[in-house]
């Protein structure tokens, strides 16, 4: 050997051991995270050390996080709330809103307005009517918004809102918006006035890269307006056509549409977002006295993403999951857990929980469908009922726990939106919400095939290798 060979030798197994160190080391990692990316590493050196510099740490641009977090810690909390703590302490909801509480310094709240939107399009036509009548303010966040006839009637829509003198504020996130960023639409709305900027823009791929990683998103989906209404769920500005995907369609979802304290909340999640963005100072609008609205819904607020040290949204599911006792039934379309949903999930079963999980059975991601089914066995075995709905993408994030308490947003049951994505639900513990949103459960359940043990046990030995091998990669993502 050269002495070339020799310092290559020597270059290359102080990388490994780095490396091998960051992954020992990296604080808050799953252990089976951590455990997939060791054996990567030492087995795969050649394709590992560079895959777990570009992917291997939720490393959002440093300048981006601290600033984030900074803005986040000096925005004034929304008016507590005593009555909504005090209700909450009294349930078997507690654990999941004192999770919750700890992430953003968002307490639950009472006196909460909520209603569901029949479909798709029935929520873009509820919320272009509430632009319509706003009379000081609409801020907008969307993960997807697309060139088509709902995102159209959408962006137009603000664009009257700001030609009458409303504050429209807009965010649309770098990856998931980029056609619509480059559309007429975009330059319109700028032009019309509207302060419409990029969440988490991306610039020179390379540099991105070098200094985060790329794929960590603006997951959410908020519409706040006059700081008094707020529209939270699954949806993204788009038909349920979605014509980027149009195999797929339609892309079921749900919307939820809330007035009361939450809505201020909602307001404090964009306004943190908006902020680091660049956006002007939103302070003023969350001191501003909150409405009285007498008896309603408890609700809370929780955004989470790679800013956050832990998996916050993942344990308040897990928390939600343990609290029931009588039925919980979850919809979600990307369905890969981690250890601690997965173990939740299993436990309920087993103690008599009557556990139902629907998800969509034609995927727009190969891998995840796979990687979900390699679940299905022992979830089958400890007696979850699994549902897979037929007509087209089941999009919609729901939990509905013992028809009296629930989570809904825009978080899936994956790593993705547990570790990477910024995202943005609400909990609620009131019994006719809770009954509204199982009806539509309900409503696609009719709709489903449901997954039998004998069914999961016909799967071929090749597909079960290569569901499992996924399933087991996962950590890496």
């Amino acid at each position: 050997m050269t002495i070339y060979h020799w310092i290559f030798l020597a270059l290359a197994t102080v990388a490994e051991a780095a490396t091998l160190l960051r992954v020992i080391l990296r604080p808050h990692r799953d252990p089976a995270a951590r455990l997939a990316w060791l054996v990567v590493v030492m087995v795969l050196p050649g394709l590992g050390i560079p895959a777990y510099i570009l992917w291997g740490d939720t490393r959002l641009i440093r300048r981006r996080r601290l600033h984030g977090l900074g803005v986040e810690a000096a925005l004034p909390r929304p008016p507590a709330d005593p009555a909504g703590s005090a209700a909450i302490a009294a349930s078997p909801w507690q654990p999941p809103f004192a999770l919750a509480a700890s992430v953003n310094g968002l307490a639950a709240t009472t006196g909460n307005r909520a209603r569901i939107a029949a479909d798709n399009r029935a929520a873009i036509a509820a919320i272009i009517a509430d632009i319509e009548a706003a009379q000081a303010s609409v801020h907008v966040c969307f993960y997807i918004w697309l060139d088509d006839e709902s995102g159209a009637a959408l962006a137009q829509a603000l664009i009257r809102a700001a030609r009458r003198g409303v504050a429209v504020r807009v965010l649309a996130d770098a990856l998931g918006s980029r056609r619509f960023l480059r559309s007429a639409h975009w330059q319109a709305l700028r032009d019309a006035g509207v302060d419409a900027r990029e969440a988490l823009p991306v610039g020179n791929l390379l540099w991105t890269l070098i200094r985060g990683r790329v794929d960590l998103r603006n997951h959410r989906k908020a519409v706040v307006i006059d700081n008094a209404i707020a529209w939270c769920g699954s949806q993204n500005a788009a038909d349920p056509e979605f014509r980027i995907k149009p195999r797929f369609a339609p892309w079921v979802d749900v919307m939820t549409r809330w007035e009361g304290p939450v809505a201020r909340q909602w307001q404090f999640l964009f306004a943190a977002d908006w902020m680091a963005e660049g956006g002007d100072d939103l302070s003023a609008l969350l001191e501003q006295p909150l409405p009285t609205c007498g008896d309603g819904i408890v609700a809370q607020a929780i955004g989470t993403g790679p800013t956050v040290a832990y998996g916050a949204m993942n344990a308040c599911f897990a928390a939600m999951i343990h609290a029931a006792r009588r039925s919980l039934t979850i919809t979600t379309p990307y369905f890969v857990p981690g250890e601690q949903v997965l173990t939740a999930l299993v436990s309920a079963a087993r103690r008599g929980v009557a556990v139902t999980l629907i998800v969509p059975r034609r995927n727009d991601s190969r891998f995840v469908a796979a990687a979900s089914r390699s679940y299905y066995p022992s979830l089958l075995e400890a007696g979850v009922h699994i549902f897979e709905f037929l007509p087209g993408l089941l999009h919609a994030k729901t939990m509905v726990a013992d028809d009296s308490a629930g989570i809904i947003g825009s978080a899936n049951l994956d790593r993705r939106s547990f570790e990477l994505n910024f995202e943005n639900n609400i909990l609620f513990a009131d019994a006719t919400l809770a009954r509204d949103l199982a009806a539509r459960q309900r409503e696609w359940l009719g709709q489903c095939l449901a997954i039998t043990p004998a069914m999961a046990a016909r799967t071929p030995l090749p597909k079960r290798l290569w569901r499992n091998t996924l399933a087991m990669m996962s950590p890496l993502l």
